[in-house]
């Protein structure tokens, strides 16, 4: 699952958990789709309530694969308006990428030295060309 949707599950967690039954149509499609298996459908079942089941399927399912995400909208149905909600946050999720690494910093400032002392020369270069030319 890309990065974007997970976050997108995190920051939904406590809404979907309180609007999302999994127990009927979720949990049968996500196993028709292969995105969790028998054992996975079992364990949730056993959840004591309905809060309970829908946290344990969001735990599982950022580890089921790339397909995982889109496969849960589909299997939201029943809850058209999670659904959109959900549509409408992937697509204006901003992931944050990771800090750049010192080497990463050293790269970058060694190729803007290099770049700096590339204009340098082109104007010195310009320069004795200029004098050079006869007017």
């Amino acid at each position: 699952m890309e990065a974007r949707d997970k976050q997108v599950l995190r920051s939904f967690r406590l809404e979907l958990g309180a609007e999302v039954l999994v127990e009927g149509l979720v949990l049968q499609y996500l196993y028709q789709e292969g995105i969790l298996t028998e054992s996975h459908v079992q364990e949730i079942k056993a959840q004591a309530t309905g809060l309970r089941k829908t946290m344990l399927l969001l735990d599982i399912l950022p580890s089921r694969g790339p397909k995982a995400f889109d496969a849960f909208l589909d299997s939201l149905q029943e809850f058209p308006w999670v659904r959109e909600k959900l549509e409408k946050a992937r697509e204006e999720a901003v992931v944050e990428l990771p800090a750049e690494t010192e080497e990463q910093r050293t790269e970058l400032a060694k190729k803007k030295k290099k770049k700096k002392e590339g204009r340098k020369k082109a104007k010195v270069f310009t320069a004795m060309i200029v004098r050079t030319t006869p007017a």
